[in-house]
């Protein structure tokens, strides 16, 4: 048995959320792109986008408020700076698990100048409390505080400029429907193909002057789960394969073996995905098996599987929800080569 806290799952190279080693030396950042123009995938957003901005600069005034969800890791962050950058106005990050209290986002909202964007990531874990302080702020940019309390309690109304939310969020469902109807520009951020996050790679490869082949940011592509940030925490690590390695060019044969060392193989599924897979196939006969119970064989917390593994395995197809537990698919079987009865094909 494993014991829970082996598998470093805060630092998980696969993980689409935002590690450590990511911001180090503001890698991350000098990464993102500032423009549209420079912003890779994502088409039908983009052109969204672009109608919607110069519409605004066109009247001279400030964007609807925009809602972006969609999976961790894909730009969403990244999206809003480019707003607040084409539109000439200054941007305000915050999130939502730090906006604690109403004085809180009072004191955020009135600092905003005319046309300033706020952007708050997580939007969805905003407060009961500060969500009922936001609906007036949305729709008629002002703030309504109770001052005091009992008899001498009084309503106090303060103006605010004219500025632009930009909400994100990876779990839309859990937003209010209220929070949500006020949102004027509803956009969902798709995973990326592998040819967008080849040029994506390529793109952060020229800016941190490594050497990258074609087919060596393809093979980086084709394993980073459809996320940039992943393809670029790749290009990150296998840089240093090359250099020490090789010449300091990633090549295909680099990429592969970096990331076969790294125990993440064609898919993209690292040691947690394949250990998830074959204990449903080995131990419990393929499936079905509870959640609870396959945590505990492979010494993880359950919500760990259901929030980090299971999506992207659902997505391959690997894996299938039933009333039951969970099942292993033959699309599984033939990824680890186990044929049916439990032996392996190669």
């Amino acid at each position: 048995m494993i014991e829970k806290g082996d598998f470093d799952i805060d630092n998980r190279i696969v993980a689409p959320k935002q590690i450590e080693a990511d911001t180090t030396d503001d890698f991350e950042v000098n990464l993102r792109p500032r423009t549209l123009a420079e912003y890779i995938g994502q088409e039908k957003v983009k052109e969204n986008m672009s109608i919607y901005i110069q519409a605004a600069k066109n009247r001279g005034d400030s964007m609807d408020h925009i809602l972006l969800y969609g999976p961790p890791g894909l730009g969403k962050t990244t999206l809003a700076a480019i707003i607040a950058h084409e539109m000439g106005v200054n941007i305000r990050t915050t999130s939502g698990p730090a906006i604690e209290k109403p004085g809180d986002l009072a004191a955020i909202l009135t600092n905003l100048e005319k046309g300033d964007v706020l952007f708050i990531d997580e939007i969805h874990r905003l407060s009961r409390a500060v969500e009922e302080v936001m609906y007036p702020a949305l729709e008629d940019y002002a703030l309504d505080i109770i001052m005091g309390k009992g008899p001498a309690a009084r309503s106090i109304r303060i103006e605010l400029n004219k500025f632009t939310l930009v909400g994100a969020t990876t779990r839309s469902g859990q937003l209010s429907a209220p929070l949500r109807d006020r949102f004027g520009v509803i956009e969902r951020l798709e995973l990326y193909s592998p040819e967008d996050l080849c040029r994506i790679i390529q793109r952060s490869a020229v800016i941190l002057g490594v050497p990258c082949d074609q087919d060596g940011a393809m093979e980086l592509a084709s394993r980073s789960r459809g996320t940039p940030r992943i393809a670029n925490r790749f290009l990150r690590r296998v840089r240093d394969f090359a250099e020490i390695m090789g010449d300091g060019r990633i090549t295909k044969d680099i990429a592969r073996i970096a990331l076969d060392r790294m125990d993440v193989d064609r898919l993209g599924l690292d040691s947690l995905d394949r250990r998830m897979l074959e204990m449903i196939i080995k131990g419990y006969g393929g499936g079905p098996v509870g959640l609870e119970t396959l945590a505990s064989a492979i010494g993880e917390e359950s919500v760990t599987l259901e929030d980090v593994c299971e999506p992207y395995l659902m997505q391959l197809g690997f894996l299938a929800r039933t009333p039951r537990g969970r099942c292993a698919t033959q699309l599984a079987y033939d990824h680890l080569g186990i044929l049916k009865d439990g032996q392996t094909t190669f």
